[in-house]
């Protein structure tokens, strides 16, 4: 896989947003790990709080329409996903649950997964475990083994630059790098290319 299709979808909802802040700085330290491994992925971000009326929508209709359905086709199309969420209440926000309940089944079955979080307090942190990991599990994705997550803390003094932030961005970013690049393009089938024929869609088979 030479040129990889990498989408981070960010649940921010204040702008400016940490949360979009930690995607891009994952986004780009992802770029420089394929480069690295002979790769020239084409990224996409995805911002959930433009299609926060959109997604509610689409859980009343059952189907996505305009800019959320390309936001949707991004995600469970690409190689390799970034996730990353804000965390409320010891857990993912509602926004970003949302988005990831509209995908279709198997969307991201083997697709690898970068998670990420930002909160107020380190203490949150353990959600990336609890909450995060086991549900991109259930959506059998492969998640990445190192998880980031980035405190109010982090973003002062030059600690997003220097130390433990930045040293966990890149080694997530290497981690994901690798399962990206080592993954065979996902050759999904098109529902079209195969039609039920008329006759069985009449007998209700």
């Amino acid at each position: 896989m030479t040129e990889p299709r990498i989408t981070a979808v960010s649940a921010g909802l204040s702008v400016p947003s940490s949360t979009r802040l930690l995607a891009d700085r994952l986004t780009g330290a992802a770029d420089r790990a394929l480069r690295e491994r002979g790769a020239a992925p084409a990224a996409e971000a995805v911002e959930l709080r433009d299609h926060a009326h959109a997604l509610t929508d689409n859980l009343l209709t059952g189907f996505p329409s305009g800019d959320l359905k390309a936001a949707v086709d991004a995600a469970s199309r690409a190689d390799g996903l970034i996730a990353v969420t804000p965390i409320f209440n010891a857990s993912y926000s509602g926004l970003f649950k949302t988005f990831f309940d509209v995908l279709e089944e198997g969307a991201l079955q083997g697709t690898p997964v970068l998670i990420a979080a930002t909160g107020g307090t380190p203490r949150h942190s353990l959600a990336l475990e609890h909450a995060l990991r086991p549900m991109f599990a259930y959506l059998r994705a492969v998640t990445v083994p190192t998880a980031v997550y980035a405190a109010s803390e982090d973003w002062g003094a030059g600690g997003a630059a220097h130390g433990g932030l930045a040293s966990r961005i890149d080694r997530a970013a290497g981690e994901f790098a690798d399962l990206v690049a080592g993954r065979s393009a996902a050759a999904r089938p098109d529902p079209y290319d195969e039609p039920v024929p008329f006759e069985r869609l009449l007998s209700g088979e």
